[in-house]
């Protein structure tokens, strides 16, 4: 990516952070290249990744909590080791995807290649590792499944 490119991503992602209503926010981050669905809800004080928002996809009608964090990159660990800076590794991009109806609660964080499953709910603060199945709830550091309902 050229660094025009760059910082018009990471000038909208810092006004889309401070953003009062909900449809400025969305709209913004839809510049951004964050893919959208209708009825979306993302409140204040999120972050979406800056280096590949391109890379997050959240459905139709599904809520993102106020303070959550959703991180599409990390360093690829693979080579690591003690003559090896952290620093000096590569970046691994991946998918991010929420389905439709679902909600991530109030300071979560969603971490790259998961998908939260549609009318799925992610408690306050939760730690999203792995993939979270349709219609459950899942809590905690990691965040691990405490509910499934009928569908």
């Amino acid at each position: 990516m050229n660094l025009f490119y760059r910082i018009f991503i990471k000038i909208f992602g810092l006004i889309a952070y401070w953003s009062l209503p909900s449809v400025i926010t969305v709209s913004l981050h839809r510049l951004r290249g964050v893919k959208l669905g209708k009825g979306v809800r993302i409140h204040r004080f999120v972050y979406i990744d800056d280096f590949c928002p391109n890379l997050i996809t959240i459905e139709d009608n599904a809520g993102i909590g106020v303070g959550v964090k959703l991180i599409a990159h990390e360093r690829d660990l693979r080579e690591y080791g003690p003559s090896v800076g952290q620093h000096t590794l590569p970046f691994e991009q991946k998918n991010i995807l929420i389905k439709e109806d679902s909600y991530v609660g109030v300071g979560a964080i969603v971490l790259p290649g998961v998908t939260i499953g549609k009318g799925a709910v992610i408690g306050a603060g939760a730690v999203v590792t792995k993939d979270i199945p349709d219609y459950s709830v899942a809590v905690g550091m990691p965040a691990k499944v405490i509910k499934t309902f009928e569908k």
